[in-house]
């Protein structure tokens, strides 16, 4: 989430400063320098502008530095850079060429498309209610209406249409959070998610209507990956049509996918039924215009993000009722592997496109398959495939890696190397292999540390700062302090039925 807190720092200590760099200009392309390959092949026009980079011995804050790159971006946006282009090569940044060409150099616009999902992630944690004194412990905090709205994040310019959850009855650790209140808003479900599209003014500078759905990860620290069980089992299994019975994924990703619970009214549907009827009424809606899916998460939410783009593109609802199929991007961010072999093959061969932003140092992107990966003589791969821990990362891998930025202290804390938020500040001083680390754009590196301990002390940004004002509580009208109610959750619209039918559902919502 973009929040801008750069005006509230204190000055540093009189050992580094960030300066507009000249010098630079010879060591980074400058950013007018990315082709991308289409049948006419466009060619970037951005303006190069001053980049910032780390010097020593002078006295500028944090929150200068922040400004100076803030006038940087205004001056740019006003000189219509970037809002038209998009646009233009729309299909070659959501990975039509799998983003050949884009990544070394960074191309800037990628950058800042890969920042905007990534914000459209987190979303998903600053939205959830992790408090276990709290009745609605596990659901979002805000009304679906004013999602974005509560997070300061309209200029994004979506609007949520759907809330996602998942039972409780799964095989993950610490993917369920549980209210301590006996009255509990629900003690089967979790919020999960959400389904946003892109508004009118948005899709024009995209280029198109944009569907975008976002995961939510774990929400505790990293155990859910070591006690995870290396276990595969045919996609098939979980109700998603494959006619390979070889095509495998981890079995605890495909439970939470595909689990539900009849009695609970937050999960009857499982997330996959929740999933799939949004996505048909929104591309019945959109019939008449360039549409895009993007699917985004981070950590257990990227599985997720695997799973339900896979499910999207093998049912053919990207297929319009003229032949046009739609392009599905999965943006994924620090995610575990999902499947076997087989299961990168046939979702590769189904045209889904997959772009892993990973932190090299991040143990979740190695698991499952520690031993028998992508990385293994394809000889001894071939021996292993049948084996239920032998795994495959599937697309393209933006590797980046957190001793690169002089904003970042040294750390052996492997949550800080997994963090969303560092992850996104790595993406935003990437310009490409063995090119020095420089923000490219007005974001906060404060933001680094709204979740974690990461940031050099010297910034003087505390350790996780984003807290709920008084942990949520309010003063009622007798001037007693109490978590206030909340208005009734969003379950599950009332059209769900129809829609199961048109996809072919059986109404029984039994396994």
């Amino acid at each position: 989430m973009a929040l801008s807190i750069s005006r509230t720092f204190l000055p540093l200590k009189q050992d580094t400063t960030f300066l507009p760099d000249t010098t630079l200009q010879t060591r980074l392309p400058p950013q007018n320098s990315s082709k991308l390959s289409r049948s006419n092949s466009i060619q970037f026009t951005s303006k190069t502008t001053p980049i910032i980079r780390a010097l020593s011995q002078t006295k500028d804050s944090l929150s200068s530095i922040i400004t100076e790159l803030e006038r940087e971006q205004e001056t740019k946006n006003k000189n219509g850079v970037e809002q038209s282009e998009l646009a233009e090569v729309w299909r070659e940044i959501q990975g039509q060429d799998d983003w050949v060409g884009l990544l070394d150099p960074m191309d800037p616009l990628l950058r800042s498309e890969l920042i905007r999902y990534g914000e459209m992630a987190q979303a998903c944690y600053d939205a959830f209610d992790y408090d276990p004194f709290s009745k609605y412990c596990g659901s979002c905090r805000f009304l679906r209406r004013r999602f974005f709205e509560s997070l300061g994040m309209t200029h994004h310019g979506y609007d949520v249409t759907r809330y996602l959850y998942a039972t409780a009855n799964i095989n993950l650790p610490n993917f369920f959070k549980k209210s301590r209140w006996p009255k509990m808003w629900s003690n089967r479900a979790n919020w999960m998610g959400y389904v946003a599209v892109s508004n009118d003014e948005t899709s024009k500078r995209l280029g198109r209507r944009d569907i975008t759905i976002a995961w939510r990860g774990t929400v505790t620290r990293l155990e859910w990956i070591s006690d995870m069980m290396d276990f595969l089992k045919p996609i098939s299994d979980g109700m998603i049509p494959c006619p390979d019975p070889t095509v495998k994924v981890q079995y605890g990703f495909l439970d939470l996918y595909t689990d539900k619970y009849q009695d609970c009214r937050f999960c009857k549907y499982s997330a996959r039924e929740q999933i799939l009827t949004e996505v048909k009424r929104l591309t019945e809606l959109y019939a008449d215009e360039e549409v895009s899916i993007t699917i985004t998460g981070h950590s257990l939410g990227s599985a997720l993000a695997m799973l339900s783009a896979y499910d999207i593109a093998e049912t053919g609802l990207h297929v319009m009722p003229d032949s046009r199929a739609l392009p599905i991007t999965v943006l994924s961010f620090a995610g575990p592997r999902v499947g076997n072999v087989r299961f990168k093959e046939r979702m590769e061969g189904l045209g889904v496109k997959v772009l892993r932003v990973v932190n090299v140092h991040d143990v979740v992107p190695k698991s499952p398959g520690l031993f028998f990966n992508e990385h293994v003589p394809p000889m001894l791969m071939k021996l292993g495939e049948g084996l239920p821990w032998c795994y495959s990362h599937v697309g393209v891998e933006l590797a980046l890696d957190h001793n690169n930025s002089p904003f970042l202290k040294p750390t052996s804390d492997p949550n800080c190397a997994h963090n969303l938020e560092a992850l996104l500040h790595l993406v935003d001083g990437y310009h490409g292999k063995g090119h020095r680390f420089v923000l490219a754009s007005a974001r906060d590196p404060a933001l680094v540390n709204k979740a974690s301990d990461f940031l050099k002390d010297h910034y003087l940004v505390p350790p996780f700062w984003r807290q709920d004002e008084n942990k949520g509580m309010a003063r009622n009208g007798d001037g007693r302090w109490v978590l206030p109610e909340r208005p009734k959750l969003d379950d599950h619209p009332p059209d769900m039925p129809q829609y199961l039918k048109k996809l072919g559902f059986h109404s029984d919502h039994h396994h």
